[in-house]
């Protein structure tokens, strides 16, 4: 019988262009879940290079590991500065609408 080998998924290995990232983000989003929200930006800060993103948002790297994880809980500035960093940005659409403008 054949062994069976384990290997564990890293989403950021998967994110290879903006529009990877932001559909992954925009999936999170949709669930409401603060905890799959902040791992979701964390894997794309890996995806990206966690170090560049740190200096682009003016965060601490370490910080940003620990905060977007899904046992962390980062502060709303700490969002928006990442968003910055990733060059994107929040807006406001109806409940029920399919996509952003």
């Amino acid at each position: 019988m054949a062994s069976v080998t384990e290997r564990s998924w890293e989403p950021a290995d998967h994110l290879a262009t903006p529009d990877d990232a932001r559909a992954y983000l925009n999936a999170a989003l949709e669930t409401g879940e603060t905890r799959l929200i902040a791992a979701a930006l964390g894997d794309i800060a890996r995806s990206e290079g966690m170090s560049k993103i740190a200096a682009a948002s003016g965060l601490g790297r370490e910080s940003l590991y620990k905060s977007l994880s899904t046992e962390g809980n980062p502060a709303f500035s700490t969002v928006l500065k990442v968003l910055n960093a990733f060059d994107l940005r929040l807006h406001a659409i109806p409940v029920g609408t399919a996509t952003a403008p």
